[in-house]
């Protein structure tokens, strides 16, 4: 055990909503003292870098409540219970954009927020594209676009893409600076 660790000693879930719960726990710190954290459970997600055989990487926008703006994002979407990563992967890059992946390359598992939430993203990038259909979920809106690697590095050099898992897919994907 490292000399860092709080451990729980109480826990109270104070939320339990359709894709996360809101925890208060009550914690041991390292040197005796008590003190409490708050902490959003998630069931992990994905996100997916997806480049087509002419070298375009498609994004997507869609608006963000939390944030009140539109967002451009890299395709992304939650672990169903029992779900393996690459499988979750597969599914919300067709149901967002349209495509299938032939090839999906693990890039990076990371957690998104360690500081308040225990999610975990598992990074992917996506060749071999081939079109199917896309079928978003009935509250999802998205538009799809098509970028080039150089116009990418341009929306990252101007901050015109601020999200983080979209950020560091396109750094992983080697398309960043």
């Amino acid at each position: 055990m490292s000399r860092l660790t709080e451990h729980r000693l109480a826990s109270e879930i104070v939320y339990n909503g359709k894709i996360l719960t809101v925890r208060h726990d009550r914690v041991r710190l390292p040197d005796g003292r008590e003190a409490t954290r708050d902490v959003v459970g998630h069931p992990g997600a994905v996100a997916v870098v997806p480049i087509t055989a002419t070298g375009e990487i498609v994004l997507v926008r869609q608006y963000r409540y939390p944030v009140a703006k539109e967002l451009l994002e890299v395709p992304a979407g939650k672990l169903d219970k029992g779900e393996q990563p690459e499988d979750c992967a597969r599914r919300e890059l067709e149901e967002e954009t349209g495509y299938r992946a032939g090839r999906l390359e693990h890039l990076a598992t990371f957690y998104t927020a360690p500081g308040f939430t225990d999610e975990i993203m598992h990074l992917y990038l996506a060749r071999d594209l081939s079109p199917t259909a896309q079928n978003t979920d009935g509250d999802e809106f998205i538009d799809i676009e098509y970028y080039t690697a150089s116009q990418v590095k341009k929306l990252l050099a101007d901050k015109e893409i601020i999200d983080a898992k979209t950020i560091i897919g396109l750094l992983m994907a080697g398309l960043g600076r």
